[in-house]
């Protein structure tokens, strides 16, 4: 019996209950929330329906659950339910109707875990949006891990999700990117304000391998031609960075759409960024004052009103920013998530006002997660960059996975040491290499069991009774549930160490259940049903690593 179809039996029950005692309440089958006992003397599954119904019906919490454990204990499967505390229901499965989640997950492969909690939910999230005007850094690491990982709790719980690089590719530091690669092919200093470091050297040699004749022609249309040219190969640089560090990106948006005027329809002549105001104005919310145009954020929490057009009729930042989220909300996104760096906690005033004063409710259909600082004992700057600690470096010093799976394991507002002495070790210190261990185990098993003409031709889930069995079939029964939390909370470290939790208990079923038999002792059915449990912890490790961007070997 899954999680699921236990649920749904006792929202049956609940609801039966709820009428005979008559009024309005009502209960909804998320209401039913089951939740792993710390103490597996407990029971399987706890409840709590009882005590957040207790208050609306007007009764005692503890005769509700009473009501609703009578019916319960009728469940086909349940081996007994008790009441316990001021309220709570422990139920306990018989092994039959526990073990049977084994083939269901064996079954399922990788759709085990996906879940439909975020389903109907319309969703941007935005993520690392580096200038291109230099290689990604350790920053942009942690971010791209953290924000990949959340994109794939929330494409797995049923959100229409859509992932975003939002290119910061207007301004000036693209023309001071663009004269520092021009100085590098004329062999000038590099300018004031400009970009030092060998990949600048290295992609004015790339820019004059295109363009032979750069320097033969006008000054101005050497620093264009260098300007371009070089944003273009740094923002493939790039995105061929984020490839190989397994994050992928829906959507590479550039900032520079949002000021270029549409050339047909109804917006023909105007930009993104010049209907933004015209909007924002229709709200109530733009003044003008100094010869300034204003947006008035304060009245959204804002500690100061924003200047969105500058009295010489430059527009500003925030012009960008007001811009763009109207452009989210027009393509249909209904909750916008942005990451941002340390750095950014500015912006979270910002931006929520940004959403009030666009009409939208800063409280639900806008998110600014802050993700802290991280660094890499013994780590060094990178030759070519001169300042930075490069993704690339750390991703060919550490391994993709390992980096993965670290920078995903921590929450994204706790700073963040890591120990490149533990993450390439092959033992059980280092927490990727342990959960990546036990599911090569698991196909070394399967393997084992082929060779010894053990098949799933049997499967008797009420023989799967050892303590290590019971504790792992509990945990392959809560990793729908893990999945769904870590993309509610937006933590997806919540399945890395829910992944640790069960290469535990994986580990220590091997140890005492054998799926292979000692010497001439004859194959049975407890021996093909362990191969099923086998199979399903292997399914739910590697989906588990797929949601982290890491890789799952079968053999190690």
């Amino acid at each position: 019996m899954t999680p699921a179809e236990l649920a749904t039996a006792i929202h049956a029950i609940v609801s039966a209950e709820l009428g005979l005692r008559g009024g309005s309440v009502t209960v909804s089958l998320d209401d039913v929330t089951l939740e792993r006992p710390k103490n597996r003397d407990h029971g399987d599954w706890a409840l709590n329906i009882a005590m957040k119904l207790a208050k609306p019906l007007e009764t005692n919490p503890r005769e509700l659950a009473a009501a609703l454990a009578a019916g319960i204990g009728a469940i086909p499967g349940v081996a007994g339910v008790d009441v316990a505390g001021p309220g709570f229901i422990n139920i306990r499965l018989d092994a039959a109707a526990a073990g049977s989640i084994a083939k269901s997950i064996v079954d399922s492969g990788e759709a085990y875990g996906r879940n439909d909690s975020l389903a109907g939910q319309s969703i941007n999230l935005e993520f690392v949006s580096a200038n291109p005007t230099g290689p990604l850094h350790i920053g942009h690491t942690r971010w791209a891990a953290l924000g990949d990982s959340i994109a794939r709790v929330l494409t797995a719980s049923g959100a229409h999700m859509v992932s975003e690089f939002y290119i910061n590719d207007a301004g000036n530091q693209m023309d001071n990117f663009g004269a520092s690669i021009f100085a590098a092919l004329t062999g000038e200093p590099t300018p004031e304000n400009g970009y030092p470091g060998e990949y600048v050297a290295d992609l004015a040699a790339r820019v004059k391998a295109r363009y032979p004749d750069i320097l033969t022609l006008g000054r101005n249309e050497g620093l264009a031609i260098a300007r371009e040219t070089g944003y273009e190969l740094q923002l493939a640089d790039i995105r061929e960075s984020l490839e190989e560090f397994n994050v992928h990106f829906d959507v590479w948006f550039s900032e520079r759409s949002l000021h270029e005027p549409d050339d047909s329809g109804e917006n023909a002549g105007t930009s993104a960024v010049e209907r933004a105001i015209d909007r924002l104005r229709a709200q109530g919310h733009v003044f003008e004052e100094d010869g300034a145009v204003w947006v008035r954020t304060t009245d959204f929490g804002d500690d100061k009103d924003r200047v969105i057009r500058r009295s010489n009729g430059v527009y500003t930042y925030f012009a960008s920013d007001a811009a763009y989220y109207l452009d989210k909300g027009d393509r249909g996104f209904a909750h916008k998530i942005y990451l941002l760096g340390a750095d950014h906690h500015g912006y979270v005033h910002r931006l929520k006002a940004l959403a009030g004063a666009a009409g939208d409710d800063p409280e639900t259909d806008i998110e600014i997660l802050i993700g802290q600082l991280v660094s890499i004992n013994g780590a060094r700057l990178s030759k070519r960059a001169g300042n930075i600690i490069e993704l690339d470096d750390l991703r060919e010093w550490l391994g993709t996975d390992a980096l993965r799976y670290s920078l995903a394991r921590y929450p994204a507002d706790s700073p963040l040491t890591l120990d490149p002495e533990l993450l390439t070790k092959r033992t059980n210190d280092n927490p990727v290499f342990y959960v990546q261990y036990a599911h090569a185990r698991t196909h070394q098993v399967a393997r084992n069991a082929a060779e010894s003409g053990i098949d799933h031709g049997a499967f008797e889930p009420e023989l799967l009774e050892h303590e290590t069995e019971n504790n792992l079939v509990g945990l392959l029964a809560e990793f729908p549930r893990i999945v769904a939390l870590a993309a509610q909370l937006r933590e997806p470290h919540r399945v890395a160490r829910y992944l640790e939790e069960l290469a535990a208990a994986y580990h220590r079923w091997y140890d005492s259940c054998r799926v292979i038999p000692l010497g001439d002792e004859p194959a049975t059915a407890v021996h093909r049903t362990r191969l099923w449990l086998n199979d399903a912890a292997g399914v739910v490790l590697r989906n588990g690593l797929r949601l982290l961007g890491v890789s799952a070997p079968e053999r190690m």
